[in-house]
């Protein structure tokens, strides 16, 4: 296991939208390059991942800016009614992060509020996958908001290949929390994917779908954070290999303890979701930091 310790930032976080703009992103990352020939789970690539699933909330500006002060000069921009993304590139590999696109929207910009109303007013429908098996509704139909063409836009596939057709480039999908889950289900679309790292995301589909993915999938999961549990209703399983994040910052894999909320019903989770931030597991999962 490792450790890893970076600074909280100050203020109140049940009222910061992230990302905070304060903050400096890809900090020092000339010194801790992205691994793109590498095989596996890779720290410094989850940092960097990281990095561009807190940035994937932000304002296009801001975030091309932060892009390509880390030596992505060329980003695109994807939005839909409910999620957006930015593919961000350089001449040896592609970064795609994934994001709800309303938590900066909400008046009064209060993470806590948005996470809980979000997580309580799930849709648990399911729908069939091109792959085999079913998924999320809701995660799919945001998840073909931005895929495919749309009022003049080509769509995030077609970009990719684009980009990604002679064979030289890799793409990377990532994302925190929905944009977690929509980063796993663009890698059963999209098999050049060599690796997918998600943070704090939900499950997304059934055992026979996420049995077929080949694309491995490393889950990041901070603490209490309770949104990996979700939905407890329905046929849903997790994909890939959980890094479990302690209370002392310490990497493991998976989680001891196991999913216990399953069984526990709706109920529970409610009650998690909408009980005080400081009770750890809204907190463990709001992208502060």
């Amino acid at each position: 296991m490792t450790g890893i310790r970076k600074p909280i930032p100050s203020g109140d976080a049940s009222t910061a939208a992230p990302p905070n703009e304060d903050r400096t992103f890809f900090e020092n990352c000339g010194d801790h390059p992205f691994r793109h020939s590498s095989g596996g789970f890779e720290l410094v690539n989850a940092w960097w991942l990281a990095e561009a699933a807190l940035l994937a909330y932000g304002d296009q500006n801001f975030v091309e800016a932060r892009f390509r002060e880390a030596s992505l000069p060329e980003v695109r921009y994807f939005h839909g009614e409910s999620t957006q993304c930015y593919a961000a590139h350089n001449e040896d590999f592609v970064l795609v992060a994934f994001s709800g696109s309303d938590m900066r929207e909400r008046e009064g910009n209060n993470v806590f509020d948005a996470l809980a109303d979000w997580m309580v007013n799930l849709s648990f429908g399911t729908v069939p996958s091109e792959r085999g098996g079913r998924v999320h509704k809701g995660f799919s139909e945001a998840l073909k908001e931005i895929w495919g063409p749309r009022e003049g836009d080509e769509g995030l596939e077609a970009y990719l290949d684009g980009l990604c057709g002679d064979g030289h480039k890799r793409v990377w999908f990532t994302g925190h929390s929905l944009g977690g889950a929509l980063a796993t289900l663009a890698a059963g679309r999209y098999e050049r994917a060599p690796e997918v790292y998600t943070f704090g995301a939900p499950r997304v589909g059934d055992g026979e779908y996420v049995e077929s993915l080949d694309t491995p999938v490393y889950r990041i999961v901070n603490g209490r954070d309770v949104v990996p549990k979700l939905p407890v209703r329905g046929p849903y399983r997790h994909a890939g290999a959980e890094k479990y994040i302690d209370g002392e910052g310490l990497i493991h894999d998976g989680k001891p303890g196991g999913d216990g909320l399953r069984a526990k019903g709706g109920r529970v989770a409610r009650r998690v979701l909408t009980s005080s931030p400081s009770g750890g597991a809204l907190r463990d999962h709001a992208p502060i930091q």
